[in-house]
């Protein structure tokens, strides 16, 4: 335990212990012989270490793109009576890589899978959860829909921007969090609950942001948003009375797409005297000129993100820390195999 934590904080080790290493008794690891573990091509790095994280292989696949732009997808491995994971991000190009998680779910099944897990780290269209215009469609839900026709049997997600989305399925879904892994790392890094106070970005995710504050002791404030456009958003300087005595803010957000909402907020927080700024989001997409304009900000000291999206490097600035979930994907699959309760993984779990 750090020495700057107090003796009664919440326990994040039992917590974090859970999610870093596989049980060592054979009897609560995955049989590699029961599994197959594929990849799409949005995030292979993550796919693999799930897969080490289980100490299962990571099976190969074959994609094919013919000349009139078909694509062909094989599974390297048979899959007959087994356990099917197929991990894919629904990032950039979301399109190419919705159309290979539908088609290797497709393959799956009938291929005669025992069954068909989808395990979709960042699920995109979650943005898109009702009709606010006329005739457009609520694609959170269509996805939702031919994820199921295409045959996953289960699917995992981490951190939905809308958490209604999880109704929109009709197979069971496992919403994963790594606010766990978050508190984790800010408990070594030694934050001071008396000079520091978390902000979420919007009413939307007051609920998440509690809950991570939870864990670290801290207060909670609340910002109120309003978005013009998809890149353009505002927000009330009201916010600003909530965190006038704080030295110390933290911004803790579902995603940052173009950073709009963090940097007119980060303006806020300055303006009413806070000195330092960190910056957490779980899924870090960075456009356009997202990490420029955060890079301009120099009280923002860190900016901690996961690897549920892959980061290039040249959008990883030296500040940045990229925290991998893949062992809260490993812990969650194998506790699904295993049929043992994945509550403490929950986006609204209150840990153990």
């Amino acid at each position: 335990m750090n020495k700057t934590q107090s003796e009664d904080a919440p326990a994040v080790p039992a917590i974090e212990a859970a999610v870093t290493a596989a049980p060592d008794p054979a009897s609560l690891r995955v049989n590699p012989n029961d599994v197959r573990f594929f990849s799409g091509r949005s995030n292979p790095d993550l796919a693999a270490g799930i897969a080490q994280h289980l100490g299962v292989p990571l099976d190969p696949t074959v994609f094919e793109c013919f000349s009139n732009d078909n694509l062909e997808i094989q599974l390297g491995a048979s899959v007959r009576g087994r356990s099917v994971f197929i991990v894919q991000s629904l990032c950039s190009p979301v399109s190419e890589h919705l159309l290979e998680l539908l088609m290797m779910l497709d393959i799956a099944r009938s291929a005669a899978a025992h069954e068909v897990h989808a395990i979709i780290p960042y699920y995109s269209y979650a943005r898109s959860d009702k009709k606010n215009q006329p005739r457009i469609s609520i694609t959170a839900r269509l996805i939702a829909d031919l994820i199921q026709t295409a045959g996953a049997t289960h699917v995992m997600v981490m951190t939905l921007h809308s958490p209604q989305v999880h109704g929109f399925f009709s197979v069971p879904v496992d919403p994963l969090t790594a606010r766990h892994l978050f508190v984790a790392h800010l408990h070594e890094r030694g934050i001071d609950p008396k000079e520091t106070i978390c902000v979420a970005p919007d009413a939307g995710g007051a609920k998440s942001a509690a809950r991570f504050a939870e864990g670290l002791g801290l207060p909670v404030a609340v910002a109120t948003k309003t978005r013009l456009s998809d890149t353009e958003v505002v927000i009330d300087p009201l916010v600003g009375r909530q965190v006038r005595g704080f030295r110390r803010a933290i911004i803790y957000d579902d995603e940052i797409a173009t950073g709009g909402s963090v940097v007119e907020l980060a303006e806020i927080l300055l303006a009413h005297g806070v000195e330092e700024i960190l910056v957490i989001c779980t899924h870090g997409l960075f456009l356009g000129r997202a990490v420029h304009r955060l890079a301009h900000i120099p009280q923002v000291t860190e900016i901690i993100t996961t690897d549920t999206v892959p980061i290039p490097r040249h959008k990883r600035l030296p500040h940045m820390t990229v925290l991998s979930v893949a062992s809260v994907f490993g812990e969650a699959i194998r506790r699904n195999f295993l049929h043992e309760s994945l509550g403490v993984l929950f986006t609204f779990g209150q840990g153990e």
